[in-house]
Parts: C-alpha cells; structure tokens; sequence
C-alpha cells in the first residue's frame, strides 16, 4: 500500500471517529442537561501532545526498541502456551524474564545480520503456518486467535525469527570451528559397549546462564522455575520461553541419550531421578539446569516397551448422571463381550451388538500409553482384552491386542549419533559464551 493510500484511510478513520464522538456528545448533552464541560475556546495545549500511535519502550538494544506492548503480547503468548493462569505475585518477575528473552532476542537478530545472515518473511511465514498446523488452524484463524487473547502473531514470528536466525549463525559461524575426533567419538562408544545393559534417559533441560556475580539471582530464578513445574505448568512451554539452550525451540527436548553423554552435574542427577520427576537446579558450567526425566530404558537391550501393538479400542457410552452402580455394569457387559468375541476378528460384530464404536490403530508403541494401561497390555497375549477404563466423559473402554512386534536388540552404537552429540553439546557451550559476550557488549538502555 502506497503511503498516500495510508494517509487518506487515515483521514477518513479520523473523520468517522470524529463523526462519532460528536454524536456522542450530542447524546450526552440532551441526557445530562445542565451539565457542560469547563473547555475555553482559546484553550492551550502546555506540552507535548501524547501521541497514542507511539508505544512506550522499555528497553532500547543498540538502537532497536523494545515495547511494554511487547512485552505484554508476549505473556500472554506465554499464558496461551502454560495453558493456565499465572500467579499474580508471579507476573513482575515475569515480565523481567521475558523483557530478558526479548533484550537476547533483538541481540541474536542483529549478530546474525551483522554475519549477513538474512531471515527471509517466507521462512518466518513457514514455520508460524506450522505452528498454526499444531493447533489445527490456518495462519490467518490462528492470528485472530492471538489477538483475541490478547497476544498477536507478531510476537510469535519474532520470536521464530531470532530462533531460525541463531540456529542459522550457529550452524555456519560457530559449528564449522568445533572439533570431535574420531578417537573421541570411538572412546565414548567403548565406555557405551562396555556398559551394555545399563540405563539410557530421555532428557528435557532448561539452562538458565549466569556468571560468578549473578549466579544467587540465577539459582533462585530456576528454583521458582522449578516450583511452578512441580506444580504443574508445561516443561516445554517454560523450555521454549526461558531456556538459553539450543533446544528452547523444541521445548528443552534432548531425546534419548547416555549418562556419559550428559554433564557430570545431569548425569548424576538423572541417575537417582525417578521418570517423570523434574530436578532441583543443576549447577553446570555457565549457569543452571532444570532436568525433566521423561523415561528410562536399557542400553543396547531389548525393551518390552519399545514393542509396536496393533490394538482395536472398543468404547460404549455411559448416559450422563449414571450412577456407580449402572456405570459398573456397564463395564463389566462391555469386558464381558470382548472376553468372549474370539478376538480382534469378532470385534466389529461384538460392538454392533452393544452399541459399541470400535477404533484401529495397528502402530501403537508400548512405551507411548499411560503407565496403568501399558503395564496391562504387557501382560496380554494375542487376541486378549484389558479391562474397562474410562475414555473421556461417558464412555467406557477396552483394548483388545491384536498382535505385537517385540523389538530387537540393538547390536552396536551408531557413530554418527555420538559424533552428532558431542558435537551439539560444544556448540551450545560456544553458542552460550557467544550470547554473553553480545550481552556484555550491547548497549541497553532500560526505559
């Protein structure tokens, strides 16, 4: 849109608001006669007229401002995420963490494009369609759907601009320079055959940096972190909005690795964790880290969990209000006749009769159902049911297995995983003094 075009949409806008307010005004006088308001007619604007088109900074990075508007989209993209309200007492600590995130931001931006990094709006469009995608929306429905809570889609794209142009300026300033030998490499996978039949975890971190004089501040910050995770906020969503690792982007996920392959300070902490737990704050070098333990399984050994089921879900509807006694009969009808269908072939015919909906799902791993009803269907043979369970509000289900593909065991490890995590740890270490450097460099003025 040309800027002659904007000025005369502005005119008109202006000229309808005025419309308006006068009509207003008039309704307001003929309601409240008698009452008029003390305006001269020669009165003097004293001085500077606030312009409401100009937003307020609260901080301005080596020239780049960063507004209160900002900020506030930005908690509420984080509301949206946690997908639960925040303490009130919690939001002025907050909104400094964010106004922080948004300061490393602006300066990860910048070094990007001071190394000629360009971030096309194309590439930006693609990854926020895809996260539309995850919420099962175009991008035009899923920026409505941040305005009308209170973000906008601006404050997520910039978000994914400093992310896409970090990762970019790691991987060709910062990975061509870091060094793994092949002897490493080999070193580690012997200390992995060696351990054969020992434990391996499926990690999710939040790094918090500090340095010497920051670190008090730094642990305290990670701890309330952590209170508001064992309370029940989303680990990937805290990951995504504080962490200073490279995997904030794909909330804090470090995938399945070995203990040797973690830090000294996260590898004895996984090692006493139960799965699901999250740690207290880990001190490593160069700040703290908050650990999720998400599972755990057995080096280089066939894990009955990692079996692939071919299930067939059988859910009836339970009539709302029913009381305990008619929802009991209920299940026991419903296990009764998968008991007694002859298997996964009668399941059909079996669900017409009760009324029943059958659903197929032949790729199911074992390790990715609920505890309570993985243990169940570990303990199945072909063709059997477990028992009734409830399937979300007035329905009642069982799962019948239809068959399972035990998984086999690994035999060696893979080279190139290994060379690909000592790889992305010294990245991320490098990566990490690089931001701090930039912080160190920058000049901030806080408003």
């Amino acid at each position: 849109m040309k800027l002659g075009t904007i000025n005369r949409a502005a005119l008109m806008l202006a000229g309808s608001m005025a419309a308006a307010a006068a009509v207003a005004q008039t309704a307001g006088g003929s309601a409240q006669a008698g009452s008029t308001l003390n305006i001269p007619s020669n009165a003097q604007i004293i001085g500077k007229p606030v312009d409401p088109n100009v937003r307020r900074a609260t901080a301005i990075v080596n020239g780049a401002v960063i507004t209160g508007t900002e900020v506030e989209h930005r908690l509420a993209l984080i509301k949206l995420d946690m997908g639960q309200q925040i303490p009130a007492e919690e939001l002025p600590r907050l909104r400094q963490q964010i106004l922080a995130a948004l300061v490393d931001e602006v300066l990860q931006i910048q070094a990007a494009e001071a190394q000629e990094i360009k971030v096309e709006t194309r590439e930006i469009d693609t990854y926020f369609a895809r996260v539309a995608q995850q919420a099962k929306q175009t991008p035009a429905q899923f920026a409505a759907f941040l305005r009308a809570n209170g973000s906008s889609a601006d404050t997520l794209r910039r978000q994914l601009h400093a992310n896409i142009a970090w990762r970019r300026l790691q991987s060709s300033r910062i990975e061509p320079f870091v060094n793994v030998s092949e002897e490493e490499v080999n070193a580690i996978i012997g200390r992995l055959n060696a351990s054969r039949g020992t434990q391996e975890f499926k990690v999710s971190e939040i790094f918090i940096s500090a340095t010497p004089e920051t670190a008090s501040e730094a642990r305290a910050n990670a701890q309330r972190i952590v209170q508001q995770l064992r309370g029940g906020a989303s680990f990937p969503a805290y990951a995504r909005q504080f962490s200073e690792a490279s995997t904030a982007a794909v909330g804090g996920n470090l995938g399945w690795v070995k203990a040797e392959q973690l830090p000294e300070g996260l590898a004895a902490a996984v090692r006493q964790m139960p799965a699901g737990s999250v740690s207290d704050p880990i001190a490593i070098p160069g700040g703290f880290s908050i650990v999720l333990l998400e599972d755990d399984r057995q080096i280089l050994t066939a894990d009955p969990r990692d079996a692939v089921l071919s299930l067939k879900q059988m859910s009836v509807a339970v009539p709302s209000g029913a009381g305990r006694n008619v929802v009991e009969a209920k299940a026991q009808e419903l296990v009764r006749v998968a008991q007694s269908m002859g298997g996964c072939g009668g399941a059909e015919a079996a669900a017409a009769q009760l009324g029943a909906e059958v659903v197929v799902n032949d790729q199911v791993r074992a390790r990715d159902l609920p505890g309570p009803i993985q243990q169940l269907m570990l303990s199945l043979s072909p063709g059997q049911s477990t028992a009734a369970f409830s399937a979300g509000e007035n329905r009642l289900s069982v799962l019948v297995l239809c068959g399972r593909d035990d998984p086999a065991p690994e035999t060696q490890v893979n080279f190139d995983q290994v060379y690909a995590s000592i790889t992305e740890d010294r990245v991320n270490r490098r990566a990490r003094r690089y931001l701090r450097d930039l912080r160190r460099d920058a000049v901030v003025d806080y408003q």
